[in-house]
């Protein structure tokens, strides 16, 4: 966790008005995606086309991803235990990948003696898809539609990012912004090993909003690129069933959930608007994995 500056936020609400839009990425998108620095084929991103055309109602969403505090709240209030909590474990990425990490949970997000004092302002982790959507209730809220987070994220037309189609690594919380950019998965790998022996294995968040003076979509929703990969309401599905996708999303159709957002671990390509990510809302959460809530205007 990165402990700068401080952007508590306490609910806050934004409207989105509502409209058309074509959600997804153009080929063309894909085409730029083969040719940039990033280590993952065409395939990888394929789910996101083809573009198609989508009415989203008016409604409201969280400004910021929900925080440690916020959910601190409805513990408290609830007495409610998360599904890591339940299972003894969630999951951290090591030195060497993802391990069932005993005792990490949303006020121990690296285990046991790595508490959350002092990063109430941080999105909270460590939480399953069952979690946030419990949170939501107590809140009067819901988890928003893939549809509806992306169109808060982007606005009517296509853009890259939430703030537009250039890529600055001061404007999201990123491995850009802790570190550089990486072409190969090794060298991504190499470099979080040398972190996890400096630090452990810790979640790099970000408070909510740090970016907010560079990073914010149209409708001023922060976070909308990395800090926390952002759980959806939306059941795992392809745009159009034809599509030459890699074979893990074909597994997770019908049976996960959308994730949108991408996180602290990743590079600038894979936390654009239209990047989707696909999650098992049977009680899996890792130190990446947050939510913000959405409701009916």
């Amino acid at each position: 966790m990165t402990a700068t500056g401080s952007t508590l936020a306490a609910g806050r609400m934004v409207r989105i008005p509502g409209g058309e839009f074509l959600q997804g990425s153009p080929e063309r998108m894909l085409d730029l995606l083969d040719e940039a620095d990033q280590p993952f084929p065409r395939r990888w991103f394929a789910d996101e086309t083809p573009v198609v055309a989508r009415t989203v109602a008016p409604f409201r969403i969280d400004q910021y991803p929900v925080t440690v505090g916020e959910f601190g709240r409805f513990v408290a209030d609830t007495g409610y235990r998360t599904d890591a909590e339940e299972r003894g474990f969630s999951l951290v990425y090591g030195a060497g990948g993802w391990v069932e990490q005993p005792g990490a949970r949303w006020d121990a997000p690296g285990g046991p003696g790595r508490t959350v004092s002092g990063y109430e302002d941080h999105p909270v982790v460590h939480v399953s898809w069952g979690d946030a959507n419990a949170y939501a209730r107590w809140a009067g809220k819901r988890l928003p539609t893939e549809a509806e987070w992306e169109f808060a994220a982007r606005g009517t037309g296509f853009r890259i990012w939430p703030w537009g189609d250039s890529w600055d690594a001061g404007n999201a919380n990123t491995t850009e912004y802790h570190a550089r950019s990486f072409t190969s998965y090794a060298a991504w790998q190499e470099w979080w090993a040398a972190e996890c022996a400096l630090h452990g294995a810790l979640p790099r968040t970000t408070p909510v909003g740090a970016f907010s003076d560079r990073g914010d979509s149209p409708f001023g929703c922060a976070d909308m690129a990395g800090n926390v990969y952002e759980w959806t309401s939306t059941l795992s599905h392809l745009y159009d069933d034809a599509v030459d996708c890699d074979p893990t999303v074909r597994m997770a159709l019908g049976r996960y959930r959308v994730i949108r957002g991408g996180s602290w671990m990743n590079l600038r390509y894979q936390v654009r608007c239209a990047e989707r990510m696909h999650g098992d809302p049977t009680g899996w959460a890792s130190f990446a994995h947050g939510f913000r809530c959405a409701k009916d205007d």
